[in-house]
């Protein structure tokens, strides 16, 4: 049976969605519609509103600002030259949640089952080197510019782990220190799901 063409369409756009199927996105449809037009016209207001959230020009993370840095890269009091490579958003924010780290995060991308970087992943590892170079390059008497610590907050299974171990490599030579949470995650747990005093234990392990 064929549903009006507007309900496809917004079936469709949802069912590409991460954890939607069709079934769920058509239940989403007839619920929306149940609740009215004025809930509707709210929900695309809200979509629409996005289309103002930009991704950091240093480290990828969401921003409104017209400088092109989110509030923590633009932050004077957190610790420019330690910084937290990590997968996705959601790690971000519950990783600050935590309270317990004061430095900069790397947004690096959400990474494939295979645990290889992608090409865009790359060319986002080239850009953190560029902005190491460029902030902590001729002015500190060094050969080699190096931040004082690259901490790599990666899921702790065994894709994390690979993953963590080819970024290792890449940016060692970018580092005075390179270090990786610490335990207190359970092995194959995820950051974005660890309560706030679990992840403030592994960023205090972190070695």
């Amino acid at each position: 049976m064929r549903l009006p063409n507007p309900i496809e369409r917004f079936v469709a756009k949802l069912s590409e969605l991460p954890s939607l199927g069709p079934r769920q996105a058509t239940r989403l449809a007839f619920y929306l519609l149940r609740t009215g037009e004025n809930n509707m016209r709210e929900l695309g207001d809200a979509i629409s509103g996005m289309r103002s959230v930009k991704p950091c020009a240093r480290c990828f993370f969401v921003h409104q600002n017209e400088n092109g840095l989110c509030d923590i890269c633009r932050d004077p009091r957190r610790a420019q030259n330690v910084i937290m490579v990590i997968e996705k958003e959601t790690d971000l924010l519950s990783l600050e949640n935590s309270g317990k780290f004061n430095g900069r995060y790397f947004i690096l991308g959400e990474i494939a089952k295979t645990g290889i970087l992608e090409e865009w992943q790359k060319l986002r590892l080239q850009q953190l080197k560029s902005f190491i170079q460029k902030e902590f390059g001729p002015s500190t008497g060094s050969t080699q510019a190096k931040a004082e610590e690259i901490v790599l907050g990666f899921n702790p299974t065994s894709v994390g782990d690979f993953s963590a171990s080819l970024v290792a490599r890449e940016l060692e030579p970018f580092a005075k220190k390179i270090s990786r949470l610490g335990r207190g995650l359970p092995t194959g747990g995820e950051i974005e799901f660890a309560d706030d005093e679990t992840l403030g234990s592994a960023l205090e392990r972190r070695g």
